[in-house]
């Protein structure tokens, strides 16, 4: 895109922290929509979220929409998060805990099926590779200095 009087231009980065801000709000949001609840209180029928999970995608959200500021800082976003995120889906696949909201410290490795494990980490392994892959894509790299 071009850039605007400001200098502003919604590069592909900037574009990738704002689709993951929007997720990760969404995310935070859905356990307060009871058409996401099922009748033991799980989102989606999967996962419980509570007010720290929820504070920790609002957070991780706003540092998105942060990183906006400047190519430079959208990059490191997406490098960071990108790579905790993924590696917190890649535990809950084999434990059904995570690092990053505590729960392998709080509930250690969960006993319920692979296909919960697997469904249950999906969004972190979803939004971890899409930063992953913007992130640390040599696409136009020149560009950046991070």
């Amino acid at each position: 895109m071009t850039a605007s009087a400001d200098g502003f231009s919604l590069d592909r980065y900037r574009i990738a922290a704002l689709a993951l801000a929007a997720a990760l709000l969404f995310a935070a949001a859905t356990d307060y929509i009871p058409a996401f609840i099922d009748a033991q209180g799980r989102v989606f029928g999967l996962f419980q979220l509570d007010i720290y999970k929820d504070a920790l995608h609002v957070v991780s959200g706003l540092w998105a929409l942060a990183s906006m500021l400047s190519r430079r800082s959208a990059v490191f976003f997406l490098r960071v998060f990108g790579t905790l995120y993924f590696i917190d889906g890649v535990m809950g696949v084999f434990t059904g805990s995570g690092y990053l909201d505590l729960s392998i410290v709080i509930d250690g490795i969960r006993n319920t099926s692979l296909l919960v494990k697997v469904l249950s980490s999906l969004p972190h392994l979803a939004l971890g590779a899409i930063g992953i892959a913007v992130g640390w894509s040599p696409w136009g790299a020149r560009h950046v200095t991070a």
